[in-house]
């Protein structure tokens, strides 16, 4: 296909599509003329990722560069390789050290790890991010011991296994990598609307509203007497 029909396909301009092989998100079109490529449905699949990263997740156009390199390096083993995308997604700041709530949160961190079973890896930026997370409660006395901060992880455990079941049945390990990248940028925001959503569930169910509230179990029901 030329570039406007992938542009059509696709749903982004040309202009911005030129941007992202001038910039290295998309590999180079079949050159056909001199000022002509023709681009295939591997173009049109990158595109897509490029878009979800960039537009969707918010993802720097320099970290996306970073994220899809990790994902074509053949050399490295899938497990590394997918460590190295995720890995270059942005992950917040990193702890502070000096910070005495942060060595309270790297022993929670550690603590709730080792329960798990997920062995320790400060390298990971991840770790780094739970541990600014549980400092950031621990300075202004929230809980967040082991004890609240471990069915956090059970519950992550249940929606990774979820989810690389999922990539598992892709074909092509490229693409089981960019589905993985794709599922942690765009899965986010629906694991964040799914909790809130179920924190208004059961503080209706555990305090009550004083109003008729919508159940599982049907419509409101209306009032006696009525």
């Amino acid at each position: 296909m030329r570039l406007a029909e992938l542009s059509e396909r696709s749903g982004v301009s040309t202009a911005t599509i030129k941007y992202y092989l001038r910039e290295g998100l998309l590999p180079p079109g079949r050159r056909v003329t001199a000022t002509q490529a023709e681009y295939d449905e591997e173009h049109l699949r990158r595109l897509r990722l490029v878009r979800a990263l960039v537009q969707v997740g918010r993802v720097p156009v320099a970290t996306a560069r970073e994220v899809l390199t990790a994902v074509e390096d053949e050399t490295a083993g899938q497990v590394d390789r997918l460590g190295a995308a995720v890995g270059s997604l942005p992950h917040g700041p990193a702890p502070a050290p000096a910070d005495p709530a942060t060595a309270a949160a790297e022993h929670t961190a550690e603590e709730v790890l080792r329960l798990l079973g997920w062995g320790h890896h400060p390298e990971n930026p991840a770790h780094g991010m739970l541990v600014s997370a549980l400092a950031a409660l621990g300075r202004l006395d929230y809980p967040c011991g082991i004890e609240h901060v471990l069915p956090y992880g059970r519950a992550a455990a249940t929606i990774a296994e979820h989810e690389l079941a999922v990539i598992e049945d892709l074909d092509a390990p490229t693409t089981q990598l960019e589905a993985a990248v794709a599922l942690t940028v765009l899965y986010e925001p629906v694991l964040l609307a799914l909790r809130r959503l179920a924190q208004a569930r059961e503080a209706g169910r555990r305090f009550g509203s004083g109003t008729e509230t919508e159940t599982n179990d049907g419509p409101p029901h209306e009032a006696e007497g009525r």
